[in-house]
C-alpha cells in the first residue's frame, strides 16, 4: 500500500490509554456519594506519584506544583460529575470521579513523559494534523510551503488562546505561565483537549473547535466575528457588560439548546483510544490511520489519496475495519462501548420494556443464565466454571448474545422461520 502519511508534516497522533491497575489508596465510601475536591485531589497526588514513578523526585523538587495540578485536576472532575445528568443517575458518582481523574491523569502523563521538547513536537503534531487541511480555502492553488508557513502562523495564536482559557477556567493569574515540566504536560494536555472539543453548528452536527477556528483563520474573518467559543457558552452578566454582538449571541444559542452531557465526551474519548490501542495491538497499523483520517472528517476521495489506496484495496480495508471494530465492540471492550451508547446491563442492553421481553423470549436456558451471571458481574473464568464452558465458549456465546441485542435494538431481527412451517 503505497501511503502518502509518510509526506505529511506531521505524524499521526499515537494515542494510548493507560490502564494500569486500580491504585491500592482508591478512596473508600459509599460509590453513590461524591468526593470533594480536597478528598480528590489527595487521591490524585497520590496516584500521579504511583504512574510516574518517580513520586518521590516530584515531591521534593516540586510538592507545590504537584499539589496544585491535582487541585485543578479535581475541581474540573468535580465539576463535570456535577454538570452531569448522566453521572448523577449512575448512582456511582465516585466511579466516575476515580474515572475521569484517571483519564485526565493519563493524558497529562502523556506528555510528562516525554519531556519539554519532546511533548512540545508531539503537541504541534497532533494539532496541525486536525488543522492541516482547513488553513487554506477550499480548492485554493497554494504550495506546500505557503500552507506549512500559514499552519505555523496558525497554531502559534491557538496557543496564545488555549493558554487564556487556561487561565480563566482555572481561574489562574493573567500572568501565569506553567514552570514545572509537570505544569507545562498539564497545559498541554489541556489545550489537545481543548482543540477537540467539540462545538455545536447551527446548521445540526458538530465540529472540532481546532477546526473551525482553522476555517476562520482560512477567511481572514474580522476579529468581531472570531468568537471565543467559551466565552460564548457562557450566560451574560448584569454587571454591565456591554452587550455581545448579535453573533456571538447565535453562537451561545445554539451551544446551549444542543449542549452535550460531559460524561458523553469523557467516553467518547476512552472508545477511541481503547480501539486505536485494540488496532494497533492486533497489528492492523492501516486501520488506526483510516481511523484518525476519519476522525479528521477527511473524504473518501482525501483518504484514498493520503493512504495510496485503490477502489479494491478501499473495499478491502473497510470490510477489515468493520470486522475489527465489530469484535471489538462486542467482545474486547463490550462493556465500555456500550456503557457510552447507553446500552450497559443496567440499561438492558439499550432495549425498552418490550424489546427487553422479546429479546430475553428468544435465549435458551444456558443464554438466560449466562445474561444473569453477567449482570451479577461474574468474572468470565467463574461463568465458565458454573455452566462447565470453556472460557472462550462463555465469550462466543455471549458475543452471539450480544450480537442479537444488536439486532433488536436496531430492528432489524428477524424471527427464524422452522421447516415445519
Amino acid at each position: 500500500m503505497n501511503s502518502k502519511l509518510s509526506n505529511f508534516p506531521f505524524q499521526t497522533p499515537d494515542v494510548s490509554i493507560d490502564s494500569a491497575a486500580p491504585n491500592n489508596d482508591f478512596p473508600q465510601g459509599d460509590l453513590g456519594l461524591e468526593m470533594n475536591v480536597e478528598t480528590l485531589a489527595d487521591y490524585i497526588v497520590r496516584e500521579l506519584k504511583d504512574r510516574t514513578q518517580l513520586g518521590t523526585k516530584v515531591e521534593t523538587v516540586h510538592p507545590a506544583s504537584l499539589h496544585m495540578v491535582a487541585m485543578r485536576i479535581a475541581a474540573e472532575v468535580v465539576r463535570i460529575c456535577r454538570s452531569s445528568a448522566r453521572i448523577q443517575r449512575s448512582g456511582c458518582v465516585r466511579c466516575w470521579q476515580i474515572s475521569l481523574a484517571r483519564h485526565r491523569v493519563a493524558k497529562c502523563l502523556k506528555y510528562y513523559y516525554l519531556g519539554s521538547k519532546q511533548a512540545r513536537i508531539e503537541l504541534h503534531s497532533t494539532l496541525g494534523a486536525i488543522a492541516y487541511r482547513y488553513i487554506t480555502p477550499m480548492r485554493s492553488q497554494v504550495s506546500f510551503q505557503v500552507r506549512y508557513h500559514l499552519l505555523e502562523d496558525f497554531l502559534q495564536s491557538f496557543y496564545i488562546e488555549s493558554l487564556t482559557v487556561f487561565r480563566r477556567e482555572h481561574q489562574l493569574a493573567e500572568n501565569y505561565t506553567p514552570r514545572t515540566t509537570l505544569e507545562l504536560a498539564e497545559y498541554m494536555a489541556f489545550s489537545e483537549q481543548y482543540a477537540r472539543r467539540r462545538i455545536s453548528l447551527k446548521r445540526g452536527g458538530a465540529q472540532q473547535l481546532l477546526v473551525l477556528r482553522a476555517q476562520g483563520f482560512s477567511r481572514r474573518q474580522p476579529a468581531e466575528t472570531t468568537l471565543d467559543m467559551e466565552l460564548a457558552a457562557e450566560p451574560p452578566r448584569d454587571d454591565g457588560e456591554p452587550k455581545r454582538c448579535q453573533a456571538m449571541q447565535q453562537v451561545r444559542a445554539s451551544m446551549v439548546s444542543e449542549a452535550s452531557d460531559p460524561a458523553e465526551s469523557f467516553l467518547r474519548d476512552r472508545v477511541i483510544e481503547e480501539l486505536i490501542g485494540y488496532l494497533e495491538s492486533n497489528g492492523q497499523s492501516d486501520c488506526v490511520n483510516y481511523l484518525n483520517l476519519k476522525l479528521q472528517d477527511f473524504s473518501a476521495p482525501e483518504i484514498d489519496d493520503i493512504l495510496g489506496l485503490e477502489a479494491r484495496q478501499r473495499d478491502y480495508l473497510q470490510q477489515r475495519f468493520k470486522y475489527h471494530v465489530e469484535k471489538f465492540a462486542k467482545a474486547h471492550q463490550w462493556q465500555l462501548v456500550h456503557q457510552w451508547l447507553g446500552a450497559d446491563l443496567e440499561d438492558n442492553l439499550g432495549l425498552n420494556e418490550k424489546q427487553w421481553q422479546a429479546f430475553c423470549q428468544q435465549l435458551e436456558p444456558q443464554q438466560q443464565q449466562l445474561l444473569q451471571l453477567k449482570r451479577d458481574r461474574n468474572s468470565d473464568s467463574a461463568i465458565a466454571q458454573y455452566l462447565q464452558w470453556t472460557t472462550k465458549q462463555v465469550q462466543r456465546q455471549w458475543f452471539q448474545l450480544l450480537e442479537l441485542a444488536w439486532q433488536f435494538r436496531n430492528g432489524t431481527f428477524k424471527p427464524k422461520v422452522s421447516a415445519s412451517s
